[in-house]
């Protein structure tokens, strides 16, 4: 990194959402990119979404995921930030061309969190026991694996989460456990839901960062942070949602793992309510992510997944 001491920046500003996770998160890399370049002044540009203020819908119902980032993108353009700091699951599989993903740091716990004060695993739910959750992923199959419970829509930052369960207004929510354990709030996770049970969403896990794509100067400067092992998963995972058409309002789960410098991917489409599943795995080489990811998702296709999507946009799901 010394020889390139003179062409460092002096300074570099993050666009992060205000929440405490979000904070986190940014904080993470801003630790990073101090270690690696002790010389540049890195500050935070704290914003608040859309996706953040509006508590009383669900995401599906006010626009989708892309909520979260709209701001921080508009930092990016106007020169306010250089980079924006994200959960990947949170991010639209199709940017907008202005903007490209640079780096994907390595991937964190990818599994869903049960959370109860009560109940120490969800076969010990009783009928009509209240389960809360944000995600049609995470709602569909739960519903699947016990059909006799309530599920309600969860919205607002991991304390307000907790909050309404403490407060008694569900039996039980499901988060994903990497929010808990980043803010030092493990002792809430009653147990980790399998991958089995309960398909993480694309990117589920990991941190991407966001720059304009027309600075070239920080492509190379941000890529001792990328890993590249959770970035070919991140685009086999999201390359079966760009197939589908995949975002939070419709219940998709994709996940990639390595094994012995393979790529092996399983992903799901489901009604709502958990009645209609289809799910596909393959492998493939590391360096076939994005055709594995593409592959998986025709094969969804013919197993029926377009049928349960274009149900769901005439429900008003998608």
């Amino acid at each position: 990194m010394a020889s390139n001491t003179q062409t460092l920046p002096k300074k570099l500003v993050i666009a992060t959402r205000a929440s405490r996770l979000a904070l986190w998160q940014a904080e993470h890399v801003r630790d990073c990119l101090i270690r690696l370049y002790p010389s540049i002044n890195v500050e935070l540009l704290k914003l608040s979404t859309r996706g953040d203020e509006i508590l009383d819908r669900s995401l599906q119902k006010i626009g989708g995921k892309g909520l979260f980032i709209k701001e921080l993108e508009y930092a990016l353009l106007d020169g306010r930030a250089d980079l924006a700091v994200h959960s990947l699951k949170d991010v639209p599989v199709d940017l907008v061309e202005a903007f490209e993903l640079t780096a994907i740091l390595p991937r964190a716990e990818t599994r869903d969190a049960w959370v109860s004060n009560h109940y120490a695993d969800m076969q010990a739910l009783p009928h009509g026991a209240v389960v809360g959750t944000s995600s049609l992923r995470r709602e569909s199959q739960l519903r699947r694996l016990i059909p006799h419970v309530t599920v309600k829509p969860l919205r607002g930052n991991l304390d307000t989460r907790l909050g309404k369960l403490d407060a008694g207004d569900f039996d039980a929510i499901i988060l994903a456990a990497v929010g808990l354990q980043r803010l030092g709030l493990a002792d809430r996770i009653r147990g980790f839901i399998s991958t089995q049970d309960s398909l993480p969403a694309a990117g589920q896990g990991s941190l991407g960062i966001e720059i304009r794509a027309d600075r070239s100067d920080l492509k190379q400067l941000l890529q001792p942070l990328a890993c590249s092992q959770t970035t070919a998963c991140s685009l086999a995972e999201r390359a079966v949602s760009r197939v589908l058409g995949g975002s939070c309002t419709v219940p998709i789960a994709a996940y990639a793992t390595i094994q012995d410098n393979k790529i092996h991917l399983q992903a799901l489409v489901a009604t709502p309510d958990g009645q209609e599943v289809v799910f596909n795995q393959a492998s493939a080489s590391i360096d076939k992510a994005v055709q594995l990811g593409e592959a998986v998702a025709h094969a969804l296709q013919m197993q029926g997944a377009d049928h349960i999507l274009a149900s769901l946009n005439q429900t008003g799901h998608g």
